[in-house]
């Protein structure tokens, strides 16, 4: 089927209009404004509907649907400088806009419900249209530097929804944190495009990806303190530290835990289904270029970090949304470590497994402060009785997330891991990663389930708060769109089967389509990118077509026999590790909080010291805020100011107006003294005095004449005596 600029841009100009109208109706016309956003985003969806199930159907492996206009051009004779925009669909577009624009329809269905009684009720759809747009533009960018526009453009609607309480200090102190955390990450992302830029002449991916497949890399380094780095690896992190400071990947994961100050639907939108996912988008589109610059066993190193590391702060926090937040946290470390360890698929998969689930956990958990209007887990207790779906659809995703056999979080995480143990059983470098992947699956499930046991089960341990709790009806706005999000925690929807092993088949055949959509890219299968090339931006595609051969699932995903069966093998006993690790962690959970036959203050007391770092979050807040922001950054600030008001403004500025004054003085003495009294007045003076002289000369007396004629005689006659 052949797609024109029009049936595509649909996708994101929709929300963008709704933007658009909504900023100036919204005060008059909320319910109006709210119908509209919601609606935009739903009309999105069924556009990316039709583009998902024909790659599903139709296309193969390799297609691509590639549209470019010409946004500016300044060549000028030789010299060409042309910047292209356009819209780039292929298989991992397809699947990225239904994820984006489904959870999105669900957060905005839910918000009307949740968000219905705020005073700011239209504002917070006026800045929920105008990020599903930006996320919309984003993942069909062909080219970094729209990448970047859209990317800066969702990280001004982030600020502002973080803030959206602001008469909150909190919230506008947390807000802040956010843009500037991420501003570090989007500075070096910056020097990333611009290297690419150096290289290749522009920034498209067909064109970086056609550069990578033909060599434009190979041998280019670039000096840095006299040190040759090659230009791949240096574009590569650079683009890298923009994953790290989106997707929150430690040392730049401070700002996503203070984002939870804003309202709850945005959590769930924002910062745990689509924004913090665009960083691992963007790894996944350059994986090419992080491979080529030798980066994956950094970025498996610092994936794993941040998948252990958060999951151990989740180990001891109470407000339910910090849970979940740190657990974001944890769940993009296993989508880097994922990319670090080649598994291409089973990240991107996790990527989008992980939005359903984590955007239903944050909207079950909405769900639970506005029935209680409470957020501490201490205090809570016994709502199953009283928030029924809310609690099943939280089980569920509970489930998920811990690696439970036969949902999604199972067949994603599962292979991560798998692939990991496959690398750490090659290469001693990756035995940490793997240590570090599993000890965060066992925490994982571990603090999930000790959040859904202290909110659901037991007694209430706050009758006040439990008395006074909304009882939960089935209502289309609140609690359906939890539900449907529950309903795709299943594994099956991704793997084709229960366990995603194979064992258990859906209607006894393997419909692996995810890993048969989405496969890993190589150098070697790079080049044929800029055959697929079309400048037609409004008429149906003139391009000539290839033949492709259709897609098809590969067991042994390109490996031999023996090599195929030797990791399958490792992928099975990595599977079973898991399931151990799974029940395990939620064995441990209700035996401390259902059981109770394990005490939870004694664990606190035997690992004290260990309780009192994860409470300070290891310290980077500290570190950040104590030592170089108020240590470091504030007295260089302090410098820099006392240097401009004391030294550049004293001397530079109001000494240079001392040195005017003293230089207009002196011009104007010379302008009144020589050239006014002595050039312009002088000169009407000798005129005058000549004038007199003239005048008594010429006076017209024939005595006079007779005096000056002697005088001249008596002159000759004393000179002829001589």
């Amino acid at each position: 089927m052949d797609y024109t600029f029009w049936t595509i841009a649909p996708i994101v100009l929709l929300p963008f209009f709704a933007f658009v109208i909504n900023a100036f109706i919204v005060k008059k016309f909320t319910k109006i404004a709210v119908a509209l956003s919601t609606v935009s985003i739903f009309v999105s969806f069924l556009y990316a509907i039709r583009i998902f199930f024909d790659f599903m159907n139709v296309y193969s492996v390799g297609y691509n649907i590639h549209k470019v206009f010409s946004w500016f051009n300044l060549s000028s004779g030789s010299h060409i400088f042309e910047v292209k925009m356009g819209i780039y669909i292929d298989n991992m577009t397809s699947v990225m806009l239904v994820m984006v624009t489904g959870v999105a329809t669900l957060i905005h269905v839910f918000s009307t419900w949740y968000m219905h009684d705020d005073p700011r009720f239209g504002r917070f759809f006026v800045y929920m249209s105008l990020f599903t747009s930006a996320m919309l533009g984003l993942v069909l960018s062909d080219n970094l530097l729209s990448v970047f526009i859209f990317w800066e453009l969702m990280g001004f609607c982030s600020y502002s929804l973080i803030g959206f309480y602001y008469e909150k200090e909190g919230a506008g102190n947390a807000s802040m944190k956010a843009f500037m955390t991420t501003r570090i990450g989007d500075v070096f992302f910056l020097l990333g495009i611009l290297a690419i830029w150096s290289v290749v002449g522009n920034v498209s991916f067909v064109d970086l990806y056609n550069a990578i497949a033909a060599g434009k890399f190979n041998g280019l380094s670039i000096s840095v303190f006299s040190i040759g780095i090659p230009v791949a690896t240096l574009a590569g992190f650079s683009i890298f530290m923009g994953t790290m400071g989106k997707s929150a990947q430690v040392p730049l994961h401070v700002w996503l835990p203070d984002a939870m100050w804003g309202p709850t639907p945005c959590s769930a939108l924002i910062h745990a289904a689509t924004m913090v996912a665009a960083g691992v988008y963007l790894s996944l589109r350059m994986y090419p270029l992080m491979e080529l610059g030798h980066l994956t066993t950094f970025i498996a190193y610092v994936g794993a970090i941040t998948a252990f590391g958060a999951a151990t702060i989740a180990l001891i926090q109470t407000d339910i949304k910090a849970v979940l937040a740190y657990s974001t946290i944890s769940q993009l470390g296993y989508m880097v470590l994922g990319i670090g360890v080649g598994s291409y698929n089973a990240s991107f998969m996790h990527l989008i497994t992980h939005a359903v689930f984590k955007a239903c956990l944050f909207l079950s958990a909405g769900s639970v402060i506005h029935s209680i209007h409470c957020q501490e887990m201490p205090q809570m207790g016994g709502l199953r009785k009283k928030l029924p779906y809310t609690f099943f659809a939280m089980l569920l995703c509970c489930f998920a997330i811990a690696g439970v056999p036969f949902f999604s979080g199972f067949v994603s995480k599962d292979r991560i891991l798998g692939d990991a143990l496959v690398m750490a059983l090659k290469n001693p470098t990756y035995i940490p990663v793997a240590l570090l992947g599993f000890g965060g699956a066992l925490l994982t499930a571990f603090y999930m389930f000790r959040m859904l046991f202290l909110t659901f089960f037991g007694e209430a341990r706050d009758h006040h708060i439990y008395d006074h709790a909304h009882e939960e009806h089935l209502n289309w706005n609140s609690n359906i769109p939890l539900l449907i999000l529950s309903v795709f925690t299943l594994g099956l929807f991704y793997s084709g089967s229960f366990t995603g092993q194979g064992e258990v088949n859906l209607f006894g055949s393997k419909n692996e389509w995810f890993s048969t959509l989405i496969h890993r890219p190589d150098a070697a299968s790079l080049h044929h990118f800029a055959e697929y090339k079309s400048e037609d931006l409004g008429l149906v595609d003139t391009r000539d077509k290839i033949e492709l051969p259709k897609a098809e699932y590969d067991e042994k995903h390109g490996m031999s026999e023996e090599e195929a069966h030797h990791v399958h093998q490792i992928h099975h006993m990595g599977a079973l590790a898991s399931i151990l690790i799974a029940f395990a962690g939620i064995f441990l959970a209700y035996s401390m909080y259902v059981k109770k036959s394990l005490n939870p203050d004694w664990w606190a007391q035997a690992f004290a010291g260990w309780r009192r770092t994860l409470q300070g979050k290891y310290y980077f807040d500290d570190l950040y805020i104590g030592k170089i922001i108020q240590k470091g950054l504030i007295p260089f600030n302090n410098f820099l100011a006392w240097f401009d008001m004391g030294i550049y403004d004293k001397y530079g500025v109001d000494g240079w107006a001392a040195v005017n004054r003293f230089a207009y003085s002196v011009s104007r003495w010379f302008d009144n003294t020589v050239i006014d009294s002595g050039m312009v007045d002088g000169t009407g003076w000798s005129v005058r005095a000549v004038n007199t002289v003239l005048r008594w000369v010429q006076s017209g007396k024939i005595q006079l004449y007779f005096i000056v004629l002697i005088a001249v005689l008596a002159g000759y006659v004393w000179k002829l005596s001589f």
